[in-house]
């Protein structure tokens, strides 16, 4: 049986189709390592893809082929973590947008629209939270839908879904208000 030194070695000679013995090899450890650390499955795999095409693209780089186990998996952890501080971004800055938006809206009581805007609050916050985020940050932020994607970290299909959703939702909670002046 072929060690990961000698499957490297002919590699880095040029036998590019042993990459697949590799894998066989270290897949499932990279998404079992990934899925320790970020505690989401789907997430893990999509890391040990991403950690592969580093892998694949430096592996001529590697200097110990005898160490290509801890190496690969040093790849791995490291990608793990990008995508955790990332995410911690994501919410950190989520949260702060939420404390902002509760501090921005104040309702003038001599205002003809101060019950309308009171309803409107009021029928927001019964949404779903990830409908109020993509609310808050289209109409309060104006935050583009890619925009939106790169903070929430979801599609652009999934940012026009939740838009439009809780638009929907808010026009059945709003809809017995006569809006009219």
């Amino acid at each position: 049986m072929k060690t990961d030194k000698d499957i490297v070695l002919k590699i880095q000679s040029g036998y590019r189709q042993e990459i697949t013995e590799l894998v066989r090899r270290w897949h499932k450890p990279f998404c079992e390592k990934a899925y320790w650390l970020v505690k989401d499955a789907d997430v893990a795999k999509d890391i040990a893809q991403e950690s592969w095409t580093v892998i694949i693209d430096k592996i001529d780089q590697l200097e110990k082929p005898e160490r290509f186990g801890s190496w690969a998996l040093r790849i791995v952890c490291n990608n793990s973590m990008d995508w955790l501080n990332k995410t911690s971004r994501t919410r950190n800055h989520l949260n702060q947008l939420e404390k902002e938006q509760e501090n921005v809206v104040t309702i003038d009581d001599k205002s003809d629209n101060s019950l309308i805007k009171l309803k409107l609050l009021e029928a927001i916050k019964k949404l779903p939270m990830h409908q109020q985020e993509v609310l808050r940050l289209f109409y309060t932020e104006d935050c583009s839908l890619k925009e939106i994607c790169k903070i929430l970290n979801i599609s652009v299909g999934t940012a026009k879904s939740r838009l439009f959703h809780s638009r929907e939702k808010l026009k059945k909670l709003l809809k017995h208000y006569n809006y009219e002046n």
